[in-house]
């Protein structure tokens, strides 16, 4: 059975055994009982947060070669990641905020949750939600001791520390840089190892924390998640069908003809829910059906399959609102930014594997004070958003390379007669 078979019946059975349990008198307090359980499963994805991000970033900044050798086609290929990310996680939020996909539970049930799972009083929110101004935020997010940074999980500090990492190592010869880049792709492979390790008892964890939610707040929390689900999906499909096409359209390519000849990529993507396992066929195609270059091609896809994850972050934005709202926490615009900015980081340390946008997610949680206890909430239905916002980031990577290739003179697209002989 599929692992994503796995953590549905996990949901499913949680969904509708813990209320029923909780109604049986000699079982006591179902939800107090069954809880550590699912704690320590959130504590199984917290422990490999740290040294996966630590090191699929600074592999990944790394990769880009000498930054001065690559000088603008670097700067072109890193500038349009960011930029569509940002605005990716910026259209996640709205998406959030305008359709409120978890503002369905009743108020007293909200602040019943708040108090039993993250463990604060109305007044103690208040005080967290006190939060530093943007300024602050962006000089605090200079680590003065890194090691800190780490024992501490203060993410946005921790990210910034390998992305300048990774940039020194590739200022640095290739005989320097290549020992520490063999550990830490090593480490990276252990880490990635650990999260399919940890996704074999997601089924079990997901079952354990639904119940104990579902034995403590009944039915009412499950029409919040479908809602959740659709906002989700439909963000990215907006996203997908409007800033592609334009970005397409503005490097010279028709987007019917850029989504006819690229789809077998998308559905290839969406299946594997993998941009790695997506990346041999995406460079066929790029080169072969819309004439990328083969160097524009072979810097910008694999750059794009660790560092662009547009899906990704529209995922954690919408996210982030849905188990703010489910928690009753309110969020303010220094919230909302610094939400844009960590997803944003978030989105560029994370490896091109399934299920690691959960992982992700908690760091995006970490930053704002969200309890990430709230993951249990979006795990069931963690396979088909993982499989489409993998289809989105994909699409974003081959779109930059277009873009890319455009502006340096590199984009040759082939005519439909070229293309269908390069086919067979």
């Amino acid at each position: 059975m599929k692992l994503h078979t796995k953590i549905l019946i996990g949901l499913i059975s949680g969904a509708l055994l813990g209320p029923l349990l909780a109604d049986v008198p000699i079982l006591g307090n179902v939800a107090l009982f069954i809880k550590p359980i699912g704690d320590a499963f959130i504590n199984l994805l917290v422990m490999i947060v740290v040294p996966l991000v630590m090191a699929s970033l600074i592999v990944g900044t790394a990769s880009l070669g000498d930054l001065r050798r690559l000088g603008r086609i670097g700067i072109k290929t890193l500038g349009y990641y960011a930029v569509a990310t940002a605005v990716a996680v910026a259209m996640g939020l709205a998406a959030g905020k305008i359709f409120n996909p978890g503002a369905g539970l009743d108020e007293d049930v909200k602040e019943e949750m708040l108090t039993d799972y993250a463990g604060l009083t109305p007044e103690q929110l208040e005080r967290v939600t006190d939060k530093p101004s943007v300024l602050e935020i962006l000089v605090r997010i200079i680590p003065r001791n890194p090691i800190k940074a780490m024992a501490d999980t203060d993410f946005l500090q921790i990210i910034f520390f390998a992305l300048l990492f990774g940039i020194a190592l590739t200022i640095l010869s290739e005989e320097k840089r290549k020992p520490v880049l063999d550990v830490l792709n090593t480490v990276n492979d252990a880490m990635i190892v650990l999260v399919k390790g940890v996704m074999q008892v997601a089924p079990y964890g997901v079952f354990v924390l639904i119940a104990a939610v579902a034995a403590q707040f009944g039915y009412g929390i499950l029409i919040t998640l479908a809602n959740y689900v659709l906002v989700t999906i439909g963000t990215m499909l907006f996203f997908m069908f409007t800033y592609y096409p334009l970005s397409t359209k503005l490097s010279g390519m028709s987007p019917v003809m850029f989504f006819k000849r690229f789809y077998e990529v998308a559905v290839f993507a969406f299946s594997t829910s993998s941009s790695n396992a997506t990346l041999p066929l995406n460079l066929q195609v790029s080169e072969e059906e819309l004439g990328v270059s083969n160097e524009m091609a072979s810097f910008v896809l694999p750059s794009g399959a660790t560092v662009n994850m547009n899906g990704t972050a529209i995922y954690q934005g919408v996210s982030t609102i849905f188990i703010a709202q489910v928690f009753g926490i309110s969020l303010g615009l220094g919230d909302l930014l610094m939400v844009v900015l960590t997803a944003t980081l978030a989105s560029v340390g994370a490896a091109g594997v399934p299920g690691i946008g959960v992982v992700t997610l908690t760091i995006v949680l970490n930053a704002i004070g969200i309890p990430i206890e709230g993951i249990a909430l979006v795990m069931g239905v963690e396979r088909i958003l993982d499989m489409t916002r993998t289809a989105v980031n994909v699409t974003g990577d081959t779109c930059c390379a277009i873009w890319v290739a455009k502006t340096e003179g590199e984009l040759n697209i082939p005519s439909d007669a070229e293309s269908k002989a390069a086919a067979i």
